[in-house]
Formats: C-alpha cells, structure tokens, sequence
C-alpha cells in the first residue's frame, strides 16, 4: 500500500538506515522543558564570530529577545538541540532531485536513507497512506495541492481570511485568489463557529473542484467529517490543512483528519515543534500527482538538512512524552484564555480548544495594532489579527492572536498562564503609564529567566 518499496531497496532495510542516522540524536530530552545541551559558546571558537561578527552580533540579539522574552504567536515554537543540529549539518550541501531512489544527482545514498527515515516517521505519526516530505513550507505544500488537480480558473472554496482562514485558502492577494475562482464559508456571527449549514450550502451552489478546510486563526475543533461530506456531495477533491494543529492531532487531542481527508497538509514547526518546513500526505491514489506536483512543477532539488531536522522532530513527537506536552499545551491556552476574561476581555469564540485564542480589543478601546506594538515594547509577543465581522480593517484589526506551544515548550503551566493573563492586562489598561511599562518588562524577564531555553548559546549571559 505504501509507496516505498523502491526506496527500501536503496537503502538495504529500515535498519540501516535508523542505524545511519543514530549520530543525529543525543540522550533523550525532556519534552516540556529542554535542558541546556550545549556547551557555553564564546567568540574566540565561533567561525561565524570569526567570519561575520555583524551577523553573529545580530543572532546574539534575536537569541536573547527569545530567551527573556516570553514568544505567544501560535504559529512558533522552540526546536531542541538535536532538531538545531542536524538542521546545521553536512547534509545542506547536498542535491537530491528526486525522490529515494529515484533521484537526477549521484552520491544521494546517504541522504535517501534520510528521508526514508522522515517518510516512515511521518506516516507513523499521522496514519496515511502515502507523504511527501519534500516542501519546503506549508504554503508550498497547499500550492502543490492546486498544482496537481487544478486549472487556472477552477473554483475553490475554503475559509474566509477575516474570520480564521489562511492566506492560501483563496486570499486575493495571495496566488490561491489570483489564480483561481474562490467562494468561502465562514463562521455564525453569534457563535464565531463554523456554519456547518453554510459549508454545505456555498458547496452546492458552487460545486468547487476543491474543498479546503482547516485555519490559522481558528481555536475550535474542526468537524473533517462535515467537508467529507460537503465533498462527496460535489465531487470535489477535500484537503485538510492542519498547519496549526498537527502536532495536538499526532498527540490525540485535536481530531485527525487522516482517515477523512484525500489530501492533508502541513507545516512542520508551530505545534509539531520541528524545522520551519512542510508536508503533504494522503491517499495512495494520489501520490503520483503530488510528488510530480512538488517535482518537478514547483521545486528543485529539496532541502536535505531540514529533512533530516523533521525525521528528528518526528521521533520527538512519537516519543510518549509528546502527549504530556500537547495536553498541557491546550490547558495552557484554556487557563490564559480564561484569565483574559476573568480580566474583562471578550475570546472569539468564548473560548478554545486548541493552543491558540484571538482576543477581542474592543472593550479595552485599542486596536489589534496598537496592542501587538504595545506588547512587543515589554517582550510579549503576539500579532494582531482580525475579529470575525470585524469593523476595523485589516491593517489594524480588532483583536490579537495568542499561543500557548512555545511557552508549554520552555516548562510554563496554568500558573505562569495566569500570571500572564495579568501582565497583558496591566499593559493595554496601564497603556499610558510608564511606571506600569517598565514594571511589566522586568516582571516578563523575570518570568522567562525561571525557565531558560537557549542560554548556553548567548556569550556573556
């Protein structure tokens, strides 16, 4: 059933290949809370301090606004030491057009082992038939997807961007809008949940070649078996994007859309904590069309070393602990959201059940913009982002995006939630008061300082 014979045979067996890759991974890690893996680093042993001390003064910087800040996008993480080290490793230097196998460069004995590696771990995780473990994003695994069964012009149907969707479901700024014909379904205006009626009846009037589902703004649990449905009613090809939540799916604590969908794509970093990266997976029936898609129709050859980063994260999320850290990831994000109410703030939705939450600004009288500008200046980091029906526009927005993986990732609980919870509310009530900014900075150095994340790579710290 699983297209690999021919990759197997390249790489003599499975246990070859593991055994090969053995170098990659030190002792395990703990999932929740990484230890310090790496030796202090210093100038004089650094060839990039050596080489581009403008560059590694810049990676310095970013390092230290990551360690003593306190990172609530939902869509970033914190790799472990052995996701940095094979994302950094020889294997970036080599060309492997192709697939395992099949490939248009010699010498690719070794990385075809590599991603066979990648291939076996992801299908193991989610339970399809079939991956492509070669995209380079969670865009270009969408685009693929419209690369294999679409024409300039077909209809597309997917989530409205205001009210949760991604830019690639059919965004007129985006090549998903350009290109194709895009009717959208969104969510009740009371509820702020998918219209499961609405779905239905866009799919019907429209009868799109495509059906998308999945969001990058959506807290709720997401009903795959309603697009099957919406799908076979029309005809359509059904793709499930779970960038947001592929790594609370591969947990059990978010609904898989494997056994729905014909099509499944994602990234492999936000709650998947991997490389930033993509995959494409699904049914047998449609391997050939993808992987043809991806190349050669819109890559050249893949990027090895990242591949070989996402077989790393692969084992890290096969690995039990895993689920410990993707249940605490959504009591994280249940406990903030509701200490952002209990503070006054309305929750799209009332709530989530996932790791993120948009928080409606409306009652606090500032925008989205002005709240992620406001944040950023203490060290909390969020992006603003629309309200369903919201009445700003989208330059401003009414609400702002938070997460709770990166957080969960460094060892916070329900907790550091709270106390968090407070810290947002001080700042956007407090907005006009420097006492209260300066407060709030040093108590959010002071919360991140008690749970380090990459301090041995910092000179000086």
């Amino acid at each position: 059933m699983i297209r690999f014979r021919e990759s197997i045979a390249v790489c003599k067996s499975y246990l070859i290949a593991r055994d090969f890759c053995k170098p990659l991974y030190p002792a395990p890690i703990t999932y929740i809370h990484f230890p310090v893996l790496m030796a202090q680093h210093s100038t004089t042993n650094s060839a990039l301090h050596n080489s581009d001390p403008e560059i590694f003064d810049l990676l310095q910087e970013e390092t230290r606004r990551q360690e003593y800040g306190l990172e609530m996008i939902p869509s970033e993480n914190f790799v472990s030491e052995a996701v940095f080290e094979a994302n950094g490793s020889t294997l970036t230097n080599k060309y492997a057009e192709g697939l395992p196998g099949k490939r248009y460069y010699g010498g690719c004995e070794v990385v075809d082992k590599v991603e066979v590696i990648a291939q076996q771990r992801a299908l193991k995780l989610f339970g399809a038939e079939f991956v492509n473990v070669q995209p380079h994003s969670g865009a270009g695994a969408n685009q693929c997807v419209f690369e294999a069964f679409l024409a300039p012009g077909d209809t597309v149907m997917g989530m409205r961007l205001d009210q949760g969707g991604h830019l690639t479901h059919g965004s007129p700024v985006n090549f998903s809008g350009k290109n194709y014909k895009v009717v959208a379904y969104g969510v009740d205006e009371k509820s702020h949940l998918i219209d499961p009626e609405q779905v239905l009846q866009v799919a019907r009037e429209h009868r799109p070649k495509l059906i998308i589902c999945g969001a990058s703004a959506y807290s709720r649990r997401i009903d795959f078996a309603l697009f099957r449905r919406a799908a076979d009613e029309v005809g359509a090809i059904m793709m499930a994007d779970i960038a947001h939540y592929a790594g609370l799916v591969v947990a059990g604590e978010y609904p898989n859309p494997v056994p729905h969908a014909d099509l499944v794509t994602t990234t492999t970093h936000k709650t998947l904590r991997g490389p930033r990266s993509g995959l494409v997976m699904g049914r047998e029936v449609h391997a050939k069309a993808i992987n043809k898609a991806i190349f050669p129709g819109l890559q050249g050859g893949p990027h090895m070393h990242t591949i070989a980063a996402k077989a790393v994260a692969f084992k890290e999320a096969l690995d039990p602990s895993f689920k410990v850290y993707a249940k605490q990831v959504i009591s994280n994000a249940r406990a903030l959201s509701e200490g952002l109410m209990a503070r006054g703030f309305a929750i799209v939705s009332g709530g989530t059940d996932s790791h993120l939450l948009v928080v409606d600004l409306r009652v606090a009288n500032i925008t989205g913009k002005e709240a992620q500008q406001l944040l950023d200046s203490v060290g909390i980091t969020g992006n603003m982002n629309t309200i369903p029906f919201d009445p700003q526009p989208p330059t401003k927005c009414s609400g702002i995006r938070l997460g709770t993986p990166a957080l969960t990732t460094r060892g916070m609980k329900e907790s550091e939630m709270q106390v968090i919870a407070g810290l947002i509310s001080d700042v956007i009530n407090g907005r006009g008061d420097q006492n209260v900014l300066t407060r709030s900075r040093s108590a959010v150095r002071e919360l991140a300082s008690k749970f380090p994340l990459y301090r041995s790579r910092l000179v000086g710290d």
